[in-house]
């Protein structure tokens, strides 16, 4: 079997080749990165396994460089990675497992490159390629892996129920490979991740965190999040998404299935932008639908609030998923509590003062907000869909408009607190806060433009009306 490699991997192979004929042990390039050559899909993680000792050889190559490498190892692991030029290369001994029912940690002896290959999670990833002298270049491919990489299907190599409770994580990165892929989980691996999904309780949240967000960062991350619930899993680990789920309808009114309408609003941004935050903000966006669902004679279904109650739960959400609670986490809360209000600037005539406040309360986030709401426009009425487009186009016009005027995206107000009290001769007090209220009021109202005299002027009229005098 011949894979396309670069001049520069096949001298980096030949190498480790060298080394191991030198210990006197076969190695093998093996998993993510032949499957990632065969696909040819880019990839500078290589995985060595060696029948033997994997720290041993790391070190027998990193000496055939020059300059050396620093090997890191893990003594306890039987693991050693070593970074030549781009390459990411780890090394270990080939090795068996077993597992405890209430464990995914492995009892570990060592094995033959077979055994290594039965404790792979997919035949994709069971694919070996031989780096030693006696079987450079040759495939070893006992589940049909590449069989299953030209039909595009996900499979476990053993008993899929004994893959999937050996390792529950297993069918997290099942779906994630078929959503990252394109490719179809085979039905009775399907069907035994749906049995199964009781036993991702056993997996850290850290984990599970890291393959939800792998699925997001998809080209079609709804793909991946369809599956989690079709199977269960997102029942165990996301049950406020869960909930999204479902169109209700009284009397003849109605509301749509929140839960396809967000993965919808999810792949439009990620059309849009890769950037892995701005796609939570649309997971979340809709996210407090549930908790403020009403009814309401006459009228029909509501979600009043919805943007404030979800802003509120977004910490909590972080903190269940352990999601960063820092400037990250502070920009998708802030973006699902701004996300209705420019799209309610298409239904109403936009004065100054509505763009000016969306403006100023969005700052330097206006681009990420508008990237939001254009993906939240979504309907299978195409026409519909395009009238909101129209409209939410002359929006960005006005912002720009008067953005270009005012300079209000990152406003820092041209009277400041301590200006106040130095004029007035005030300590930090209600009527210091009460006159840059005013003055902030007043420029997003147009009544005065966004310079200090203008502001200085303003400042000193209002300040007598509350018996203010400067000192």
């Amino acid at each position: 079997m011949e894979i396309n490699c670069s001049s520069l991997e096949t001298q980096l192979f030949k190498k480790i080749g060298a080394a191991a004929d030198k210990l006197g042990v076969p190695a093998y390039l093996i998993g993510g990165f032949v499957r990632d050559k065969i696909i040819g899909r880019p990839t500078t993680d290589v995985d060595v396994v060696c029948i033997g000792d994997g720290i041993e050889l790391a070190h027998e190559v990193a000496a055939l460089f020059s300059p050396k490498p620093t090997v890191a190892f893990f003594k306890t692991f039987g693991t050693a990675q070593i970074k030549i030029d781009d390459f990411i290369i780890e090394f270990v001994g080939a090795r068996k497992e077993s597992y405890a029912s209430d464990s995914r940690k492995p009892s570990v002896s060592p094995g033959t490159i077979e055994d290594d290959q039965n404790r792979r999670d997919f035949t994709i990833n069971a694919l070996a390629i031989g780096l030693h002298q006696d079987a450079f270049g040759k495939l070893v491919d006992p589940f049909g892996g590449l069989q299953a990489i030209e039909d595009k299907i996900i499979k476990t190599p053993l008993a899929p129920h004994q893959t999937f409770s050996d390792d529950p994580l297993r069918m997290l990165r099942g779906i994630r490979f078929a959503c990252q892929l394109g490719y179809t989980i085979v039905p009775e691996t399907l069907d035994a991740i749906a049995d199964s999904a009781h036993r991702i309780s056993i997996i850290s949240q850290e984990r599970i965190t890291e393959e939800l967000n792998k699925i997001m960062l998809c080209d079609k991350p709804s793909v991946g999040f369809d599956l989690l619930f079709k199977v269960g899993l997102l029942h165990k680990i996301f049950p406020q998404l869960v909930d999204l789920y479902g169109a209700e309808n009284i009397d003849g009114m109605g509301h749509k299935d929140n839960f396809y309408h967000t993965l919808q609003v999810l792949d439009n941004m990620a059309a849009s932008t890769p950037d892995l935050w701005l796609r939570w903000a649309a997971l979340l966006h809709d996210i407090a639908k549930p908790a403020t669902k009403k009814f309401e004679e006459g009228f029909g279904f509501t979600f009043h609030g919805h943007e404030v109650v979800g802003a509120r739960m977004v910490p909590k959400i972080f903190t269940k998923l352990k999601l960063p609670l820092n400037e990250k986490m502070k920009l998708v809360q802030k973006l699902v509590l701004l996300h209705l209000r420019p799209i309610s600037l298409t239904k109403e005539n936009i004065t100054d003062s509505a763009i000016r406040r969306l403006i100023f309360d969005a700052g330097e986030d206006i681009e990420s907000l508008m990237l939001l709401c254009s993906a939240d426009i979504t309907s299978k009425n195409k026409q519909k869909v395009k009238r909101y487009l129209q409209n939410f186009e002359m929006v960005r016009t006005r912002i720009q408009e008067v953005e270009d005027g005012d300079r209000l995206r990152n406003w820092q107000p041209p009277v400041t607190g301590e200006m106040i009290m130095e004029t007035f001769g005030l300590s930090p007090s209600k009527e210091v806060g009460t006159l840059k209220d005013a003055i902030r009021e007043a420029i997003l109202d147009g009544i005065i433009p966004n310079e200090f005299e203008a502001a200085t002027k303003f400042m000193l009229e209002k300040a007598a009306t509350l018996g203010l005098r400067p000192v």
